[in-house]
């Protein structure tokens, strides 16, 4: 959902691929500590995890809509060649 490659959300994560890779699938589960990094790492990704209510039950969705992000995009690509700050 969040469009990173499988790698960098297992590094960052603390997962190793095949684990991350058995758990998308459904093959696999993850410890609750993995689980919550992983969440965490989604999260900082811009994925949202809803918890279940009155109406409806659990789900992810994101952060920003697909207007936001490629203004988020364009704003990260305009700051030109960067430097040290060190005068």
């Amino acid at each position: 959902m969040v469009q990173w490659p499988r790698a960098h959300v297992a590094q960052k994560a603390d997962v190793s691929e095949d684990d991350l890779l058995a758990f998308e699938t459904g093959a696999g589960t993850l410890d609750a500590d993995a689980d919550l990094r992983l969440q965490k790492v989604l999260e900082s990704g811009g994925a949202v995890f809803l918890p279940e209510d009155e109406d409806g039950g659990v789900g992810v969705r994101l952060k920003f809509t697909a207007k936001d992000v490629r203004a988020l995009d364009r704003m990260e690509n305009e700051g030109g060649a960067y430097g040290s700050d060190d005068v």
